[in-house]
């Protein structure tokens, strides 16, 4: 969610930086393509790693930082500290519209560090929570709501990512009670019974998890905390596709997800622009 608003933020033209303070699962650089960059320093301090699919984003993650990208980062939470300060005060980001901030799950010595060093930097907007719809979910980012209320740091909004499973007809495999594939004679049917063509044209959206009353996870979330709740993204193969080879999750791509994600990021520039 995170590299896919620094795109889309890029991709309306904004100077956007993403900051990946995942330290112990850096995935920034493999989100944005950039995988195996090497970061280079000049008297002004470190640079951000340039994202060549889309002008105006740089990406700065503890990944380029590693000699083996396989390697367990063992840390304790001074170490920690000591490097999410230096991505903060040591990076040579320039001017910048938007910094994203990617964390880990939880509410552990990232978010802590961020919570005080932010506020001596530029300061913060708020925090997104993203979260999926079942119970074991959301009972771990009401912990992030509970958190960001205690320091102070306002939320922009909620996010249910995986709402469901949207795919186009023609790309799915429908299997008989004998477990072989049926999708040919599943297509058949529907041409006939609906007109030519209709299959080809038909989308699937399937719930995968169970909800708290029937009701989105993430919406409930969001009225709990008094947050806006920033929209719903699908799970579809199509963006799948594009987080692996760290590109935007377009239209052409991502059909089923491509609409929904431009949504949540006009949700989070207009409730920005409104502040």
């Amino acid at each position: 969610m995170a590299a896919q608003l620094a795109l889309a933020l890029a991709a309306r033209g904004a100077e956007v930086g993403l900051l990946d303070v995942d330290i112990c699962g850096p995935s920034a650089p493999r989100l944005l393509g950039v995988s195996g960059a090497d970061v280079h320093q000049s008297g002004a301090g470190w640079s951000p790693v340039p994202v060549p699919c889309v002008d105006g984003l740089t990406v700065m993650s503890v990944g380029f930082l590693l000699p083996d990208p396989d390697a367990a980062v063992v840390w304790r939470g001074p170490r920690k500290n000591a490097l999410i300060k230096q991505f903060l005060k040591d990076v040579d980001w320039g001017a910048l519209d938007y910094l994203v901030v990617d964390t880990p799950p939880g509410t552990s010595d990232e978010h802590i560090s961020l919570a005080q060093l932010l506020p001596l930097a530029a300061g913060a907007d708020g925090a997104i929570l993203v979260t999926t719809p079942q119970e074991v979910a959301l009972a771990d980012v009401r912990k992030e709501a509970s958190f960001c209320a205690k320091v102070g740091l306002p939320l922009l909004g909620v996010v249910e990512n995986m709402a469901c499973l949207a795919a186009g007809a023609a790309t799915a495999a429908f299997l008989g009670a004998d477990g072989r594939d049926a999708t040919a004679a599943v297509a058949a049917a529907v041409d006939a019974a609906l007109g030519a063509g209709t299959f080809a044209s038909l989308s699937l959206r399937v719930p995968l998890f169970h909800t708290p009353a029937g009701v989105g996870g993430g919406r409930a979330l969001a009225a709990a905390a008094g947050a806006p709740f920033l929209g719903e993204i699908p799970l579809d193969p199509g963006l799948g596709r594009a987080c692996e080879e760290g590109v935007p999750a377009t239209p052409a791509r991502a059909p089923a997800a491509a609409g929904a994600l431009e949504a949540v990021v006009a949700a989070v520039v207009a409730g920005l622009e409104q502040e």
